[in-house]
């Protein structure tokens, strides 16, 4: 294994995701060769990632880069890469929620943050928006807990429940919650809502495409037409927000929404961009969330009138989420639970960058 790069490594779940999680010390310091490593890591450029540990999706070509922090009021710095799995491209442009649940139980293990008997609270900066979240971790015995009966829609069993409040996510990336200026832009004749919380999306009412909103996650990814359509609205969404081009990013995500059907708030489907996810990242739900107390929006004429504090629960292709809003101190404040599980540690190999097949 002379010819092979040993990188120390963990991997996790968070929340509905997955992916490899390191120390950012142990990567190379060169960005370009960092991200040529997790591209052998994850075997992007092939769609199973067949000579890599990527799981041949969105949700589970993930990579998560752990560190001191660099900023004051921080415990870690958690960089997040989404590391495509058709092509081999890294791309640092959003945060991930999901795998940010697990951010706080791999930073304890890793002792970069000392264990609190009951819970652990860990104040982790994300290095992609800027900005802080505070998770609370469950720790018995100076241990952290992964077992428990807290369960999440799109995840099998039960575990051991992991608060996450999201402080001030708003202008995550733009620096605006509504970075258009407006509440409402008619994108390719349909009225959209560009919203920057947490995540940039571009809001869609799933009727004003000819769909109800309702169908499985599969059904709408092989829905071409559909997914071209979306695909334009949101690369000119992309270019309103002020972000550019953003052909080769992932953010912003197009989301359809309808009206809840089974006591929510409201109902929608979460893309990735270029398909659905199976139930919802968890910047989506507090940026979705938002959009409903946000005066003008689609989601806001939808939801009806709400007053903070309020819950909203969210429905998905795999159930529903619920977040909950407040405000402290003028500003939204959003928290919700999620759960995740170390699965197993030791070395990930990479191939030098050399290799790579950068055709596939």
């Amino acid at each position: 294994m002379n010819d092979l790069t040993r990188i120390p490594c963990v991997l996790m779940r968070g929340g509905t995701s997955r992916g490899p999680f390191f120390i950012a010390s142990d990567l190379p310091s060169d960005p370009v060769e960092r991200d040529a490593a997790l591209l052998s890591i994850m075997g992007s450029g092939h769609p199973l990632q067949i000579d890599g540990i990527g799981g041949g999706n969105p949700v589970t070509s993930k990579v998560a880069i752990i560190g001191p922090a660099s900023i004051e009021g921080a415990d870690v710095d958690y960089l997040f890469a989404q590391v495509r799995n058709d092509r081999q491209m890294v791309d640092y442009s959003p945060n991930c929620g999901n795998m940010l649940a697990a951010v706080g139980p791999f930073s304890i293990e890793a002792g970069l943050v000392p264990a609190q008997e009951g819970h652990t609270l860990v104040r982790i900066h994300n290095v992609n928006t800027g900005k802080l979240i505070v998770a609370k971790v469950p720790v018995k015995d100076g241990d952290v807990t992964y077992l428990g009966d807290a369960s999440i829609d799109g995840v099998p069993g039960q575990a051991a429940p992991i608060a996450l409040t999201f402080l001030d996510a708003a202008g995550a990336k733009t620096g605006k919650l509504l970075p258009t200026g407006h509440a409402v832009d008619v994108i390719d004749g349909v009225e959209t809502t560009c919203i920057d919380c947490a995540i940039p999306m571009v809001l869609v009412r799933a009727g004003d495409l000819g769909i109800t909103g309702y169908e499985r996650a599969d059904e709408l990814s092989a829905n071409a037409d559909l997914m071209q359509r979306l695909g334009s609205i949101r690369v000119e969404a992309g270019r309103r927000m002020g972000m550019g081009d953003v052909s080769d990013m992932v953010i912003p995500k197009p989301v359809l929404i309808s009206a809840a059907a089974k006591g929510g708030t409201l109902n929608v489907r979460y893309f990735m961009p270029h398909e659905c996810h199976p139930s919802l990242a968890t910047t989506g739900a507090v940026g979705i969330a938002t959009a409903t107390i946000t005066p003008g929006t689609i989601a806001a004429t939808l939801a009806g009138t709400l007053t903070l504090p309020a819950r909203i629960g969210v429905e998905h292709p795999g159930g529903r989420l619920d977040v909950e809003l407040e405000t402290r101190n003028g500003v939204t404040v959003a928290g919700l639970l999620r759960t995740a599980r170390r699965l197993f540690e030791g070395f990930a190999f990479a191939k030098p960058a050399s290799q790579l097949n950068r055709a596939a």
